[in-house]
């Protein structure tokens, strides 16, 4: 197994990073190992809610596809927008820091949530996906409760 050097891996993130942007969960997919570790900083209580249920951890290609369809369902598709802001590499680690922009379908609300999101790669693949986020954001936008 091949390791990615720095410039592979910033040529693999701004290709993971543009298919994202395009919105093909299938295509996104094939950017991830078979296997591979997926992880969110919710608080576990939080995971797999009903109106988050995208936020749980993976470890296939197919939840990799999953994951993209679910967040694809839930969010209304022509209010989202995602700013990066810096792109960290280390051999063939990565860390991308931004802002998404998202607007909840089941109730209208937007909202914009920092991140960082740490990934590894080998052989061009992504085999770890570790996000922190603003998800108190999210949760916001998503909760159902008089407000």
């Amino acid at each position: 197994m091949s390791i990615a050097t720095s410039p592979d891996t910033r040529t693999a993130v701004e290709e993971l990073l543009r298919t994202i942007g395009e919105g093909d969960p299938q295509r996104i997919a094939e950017l991830y190992a078979e296997r591979g570790d997926w992880k969110l900083n919710w608080p576990e209580a939080e995971h797999g809610r009903a109106a988050t249920p995208w936020i749980r951890h993976r470890s296939t290609r197919a939840d990799a596809a999953a994951h993209y369809r679910e967040l694809a369902e839930h969010h209304v598709p022509e209010q989202v927008a995602t700013e990066v802001e810096r792109i960290l590499i280390d051999g063939n680690e990565a860390v991308v820091i931004g802002e998404i922009r998202q607007t909840a379908r089941s109730t209208g609300r937007a909202y914009r949530a920092r991140f960082a999101l740490h990934l590894t790669f080998e052989d061009g693949l992504v085999t770890r996906h570790h996000i922190c986020e603003d998800s108190l954001a999210v949760a916001l936008a998503f909760d159902t409760e008089e407000q």
